[in-house]
């Protein structure tokens, strides 16, 4: 078998019809359906190494919490410009409270989102450490979760109020990481309750074939996990890639699979070509922090969906959007505006 790879897919599309697509995010609104994660960054400096153990002992010089999981989703959503309705449960805790409050702030809808006294708010802090004028490192991580998913009461709320946002929107993201919140049953039950066509796109860490027939437009996998649906080793292996990425996209139906690569950028399948298209990756391939790229990857697909791109063209601009969230440290958001000056560079020569 013969695989064909595209190396020109990037100079193959109109970089000025991408930025007027970028333009037209605005005000889109977007339901985004899944698990709301806090990222807890604890920092110190270093003081010393412990007498009891061998240890560094950090002297406290802050906290901060930023939305995380699908909250980062929901947050590239909001900075790209989206209306984003968030859909999803937390735990009447301070990382919940943190999150609710974060989005309040930036105006977002917060109606979707319940509170739950018997539900923890998934939460991963990290502790990081430097000296003074040194760039701190995380020397170790420490992860909260509820023991099991929330419980069949919840999930009816949460059910009932997906279908209730979905009847007035330009799209649906599901992001599920594996706690629960989002199911394929969920999503399959408030597609089958639209009529007509409609934009549904999915990041599934875990178990993304068990959506297939659930109304899924595009899906947007990392290549780790495709290999674990398969059961397989890609690599370098392209025929291997080609074999996963095609048996995928027509198991689950889709219209498009977006498969990110890291440093090997994304390769791209649709029902209508012979093998993929491979986009190479945009700026450097040194990425400082991959931490929620694929939340992003995932809200700039949806909306130049959402906004009349094709798959090619959602996939160049999620590309470039991946490929500035990587330079910066921590869980952070891609914004618009930095969205079109990377295009507009593009277009200038003065890209680098």
């Amino acid at each position: 078998m013969s695989v064909q790879r595209n190396n020109a897919a990037e100079s193959s599309v109109d970089l000025a019809a991408l930025g007027e697509i970028v333009e037209r995010f605005v005000g889109k609104k977007i339901v985004l359906f899944g698990d709301f994660v806090a990222d807890e960054f604890q920092f110190g400096e270093i003081s010393r190494v412990s007498r009891e153990a061998p240890v560094l002992i950090l002297r406290h010089r802050g906290t901060n919490i930023v939305p995380g999981g699908g909250a980062n989703a929901a947050n590239n959503l909001a900075a790209l410009g989206a209306k984003v309705v968030p859909i999803t449960v937390i735990g009447e805790d301070r990382a919940g409270g943190a999150l609710v409050d974060y989005f309040r702030s930036i105006a977002t809808d917060t109606s979707g989102i319940i509170r739950a006294k018997d539900w923890t708010t998934p939460t991963k802090t990290g502790f990081l450490a430097g000296w003074a004028h040194t760039v701190a490192q995380q020397v170790l991580r420490v992860d909260r979760e509820h023991a099991s998913p929330p419980s069949e009461k919840i999930l009816a709320k949460l059910s009932a109020k997906l279908r209730t946002k979905l009847r007035s929107t330009d799209g649906l993201a599901v992001s599920d990481y594996g706690f629960g919140v989002a199911s394929p049953s969920a999503v399959k039950d408030a597609t089958r309750a639209l009529k007509g066509a409609r934009l549904v796109t999915l990041d599934a860490r875990y178990n993304l074939d068990a959506y297939a027939n659930c109304g899924i437009t595009a899906a947007t996998p990392n290549e780790a996990e495709l290999e674990s649906v398969h059961h397989t080793n890609i690599g370098r292996n392209m025929i291997e890639l080609e074999r996963c990425g095609r048996a995928t996209l027509k198991r689950m139906g889709l219209r498009a699979l977006l498969v990110t690569r890291g440093r090997h950028g994304m390769a791209l399948f649709e029902p209508t070509g012979k093998t993929f298209t491979h986009i190479p990756v945009h700026g450097s391939d040194q990425a400082v922090d991959v931490t929620g790229a694929g939340d992003t990857v995932l809200a700039a697909y949806t909306l130049a969906s959402a906004s009349g791109a094709s798959a090619l063209e959602a996939a160049q601009i999620a590309n470039i959007a991946g490929s500035l969230v990587v330079m910066k440290r921590g869980t952070a958001v891609v914004t618009r505006r930095e969205l079109l000056q990377a295009i507009r560079a593009e277009i200038s020569g003065d890209a680098g």
